[in-house]
């Protein structure tokens, strides 16, 4: 999933990293986001793709998979499949602070 490097890069695309959700359907469409917009929908819709991939290919091996989780050093992305869609949860994790001086 190399679209979501974008998202934990320290100078990318986006300043602050974006939180929220947003569903796809079966193709891959935007139905609805809470993501804000500033985040630009086409990288929306690459995530849905590539999370709907990891839900049809599972499909297509037997194996039941509903949920997915990936978890980045500054990022969680989580995902539940819903009837051939799926909604994706983006979920920021805060920035580590420095050490206190003493």
């Amino acid at each position: 999933m190399g679209v979501l490097r974008k998202l934990r890069a320290g100078k990318s695309v986006l300043e602050r990293r974006p939180s929220g959700a947003f569903t796809v359907d079966s193709q891959g469409n935007l139905v609805s986001s809470t993501v804000p917009q500033r985040v630009p929908e086409a990288l929306t819709r690459q995530i849905g793709w590539h999370i709907l991939a990891v839900f049809k290919g599972a499909a297509a091996v037997r194996l039941p998979f509903s949920e997915l989780r990936v978890r980045y050093e500054t990022f969680d992305v989580a995902a539940r499949e819903m009837r051939g869609g799926a909604i994706i949860f983006l979920s920021p994790k805060p920035a580590p602070r420095p050490p206190a001086a003493s």
